[in-house]
């Protein structure tokens, strides 16, 4: 699973983060390095869509939040991964 999309909200669904935050985060547990340019462009997309959004901060870094419309896009999405594996790996007992 590589979409940027995901992979953000999975990294805030445990608290708010700032971008270089989040990065590190999915790259821990993904084991995939979002630069620059992917993550703010999904950061972009994922406010705009009113999935996260900003939180106030007294430095540089802006940390974002998760909303509760997030959160069910992210309960959804998990729900049809979830039904992906269970069927590839069912099909793959039978492989």
């Amino acid at each position: 699973m590589s979409d940027p999309t995901l992979l953000v909200l999975a990294s805030l669904a445990d608290g708010e983060k700032h971008g270089y935050a989040i990065m590190e985060d999915v790259q821990s547990f993904a084991n995939i390095r979002l630069g620059p340019g992917t993550l703010y462009g999904a950061i972009t997309r994922l406010e705009e869509r009113g999935w996260i959004r900003p939180v106030g901060s007294r430095d540089r870094r802006q940390p974002y939040r998760l909303t509760a419309a997030g959160q069910q896009y992210l309960n959804e999405q998990i729900a049809t991964l979830d039904r992906v594996i269970k069927t590839a790996a069912r099909r793959l007992k039978h492989a």
